[in-house]
Order: structure tokens, then C-alpha cells, then sequence
């Protein structure tokens, strides 16, 4: 008797399960559009290549109305590790002089500073020449600042 009522709802559990796995494939592409600018441009990310020494251009669509902050997400989606991760970030453009802000996250263990040389050049090197690359967008260079204080490496 115990057995029957739990295997009722069984089916419907099922149904659930196999909804979210479907959901994705047809859903995924609405939601991308309702969260991005339905209007996106083109632009050329990099990112430190597997050796850690050179920068590998990839081409992605950041949103029309932000495309400076749309590259710097696409850049720091894998900036987070086990012990360091980035609550944020903020960018200011003026006179050719990109500042990014960014935010290191409370509970991180790690601070920029302690960063390797590879994950500093992952993170730093990566955004600089992003900004710098993308002509469209007129930036000379790339200050980092940490909460406002400039990041000395």
C-alpha cells in the first residue's frame, strides 16, 4: 500500500525530469534573446592561449547598447577559480583610457595580487588586449583598479 502512492507520482517526476532536459535546447535561445540586446555586434575576444604566452583571438556577439561590458563578461567568465573569485566589476572610457574596477568577491581566499603570473596575464593581459584590438572602440589603454585603488603587479 506504501509502495502504490509513490509510484503514482512517479510518472509526473519523470515528466519533470525529462522537462528541464528539453527545456534548455528550445528555451535557451529565448532567454539569451530577452537577456542580451536583441541587436548584438561583433567582436574579437582573447583569451590567454594553453601555454600561457600568447593571446587566441575568438570571435563572439556582445550586445549593440554595451558591447565594452559584454566583452569583459565574455573575457571573465572563467576568470573564478576554487580560491579566487570576482564579485564584479565596473568599466569607465575617457580620453582613450579604459578603467576597469573590478571587485574581488568577499568570501575570496585570493586577492589580485596573489594571483600567478599566468592567471594575472588570464585575466589583466586578456582584457587589455581585448580593449585595445577592438579599433571600433578607440582605448589606448587599460588601468585596473581594485574598489578604486589602482593594482600595482
Amino acid at each position: 500500500s506504501v509502495a502504490s502512492p509513490s509510484a503514482v507520482p512517479s510518472p509526473g517526476s519523470s515528466l519533470v525530469e525529462r522537462s528541464p532536459s528539453a527545456s534548455p535546447r528550445t528555451s535557451q535561445p529565448l532567454q539569451t534573446a530577452s537577456v542580451i540586446s536583441k541587436k548584438t555586434v561583433p567582436v574579437s575576444v582573447y583569451k590567454v592561449d594553453n601555454q600561457c604566452r600568447d593571446f587566441v583571438s575568438e570571435k563572439t556577439s556582445v550586445p549593440a547598447n554595451q558591447p565594452i561590458m559584454g566583452a569583459i563578461g565574455k573575457v571573465l567568465e572563467n576568470a573564478d577559480s576554487a580560491d579566487f573569485s570576482l564579485s564584479g566589476y565596473r568599466v569607465n572610457v575617457a580620453s582613450g583610457v579604459a578603467t576597469i574596477d573590478l571587485r574581488v568577491a568577499p568570501a575570496s581566499k585570493r586577492q589580485l595580487a596573489s594571483l600567478s603570473s599566468c592567471e594575472q596575464m588570464a585575466i589583466f593581459g586578456s582584457l587589455r588586449k581585448t580593449l585595445t584590438s577592438n579599433a571600433q572602440w578607440k582605448i589606448k589603454s587599460v588601468r585596473f583598479t581594485d574598489r578604486g585603488k589602482e593594482v600595482v603587479l
